[in-house]
């Protein structure tokens, strides 16, 4: 079963991905750290003050409506575990935030950092040398 639902979640559209909210993608942090477990486990990855119990069960049960996890039931007790890899949700953030906060410009991205001096001279001659060597390779 589980294997069905994570094929189903891949095939599934890409734009049908939700955005989650600050305590959602804490939640999700932790479940791809844990890879799975219980709330419990959960809870005591998150910084302290810990939230309730209940807090964080309808946390997970947002983003299991959501598609973003799955459980296995062991009688009234679940493990969750992700069914989005990180990595898509990073790809997906990113490319929200690229678009709706640089409209989709790497110049305006590239100023961006320059200017609030998060990158320096270096940086920029690595990310030349990562462009140079992937336009000798198209």
């Amino acid at each position: 079963m589980f294997l069905v639902v994570c094929l189903f979640y891949r095939y599934k559209n890409k734009e049908d991905m939700k955005e989650l909210t600050k305590a959602e993608e804490q939640v999700m942090q932790v479940l791809w750290d844990l890879k799975k477990g219980f709330i419990k486990d959960i809870i005591a990855q998150l910084p302290k003050p810990e939230p309730a119990y209940t807090t964080v069960s309808t946390i997970v049960r947002i983003l299991e409506e959501k598609g973003f996890i799955s459980h296995k039931a062991y009688g009234k007790t679940h493990e969750y575990h992700p069914l989005v890899p990180k990595k898509e949700y990073r790809s997906f953030a990113f490319k929200n935030v690229f678009k709706n906060y640089f409209n989709g410009s790497t110049e305006n991205l590239m100023s961006y950092f320059v200017k609030e001096n998060d990158i320096d001279i270096k940086d920029l001659n690595e990310i030349l040398k990562t462009i140079n060597k992937k336009k000798t390779n198209e």
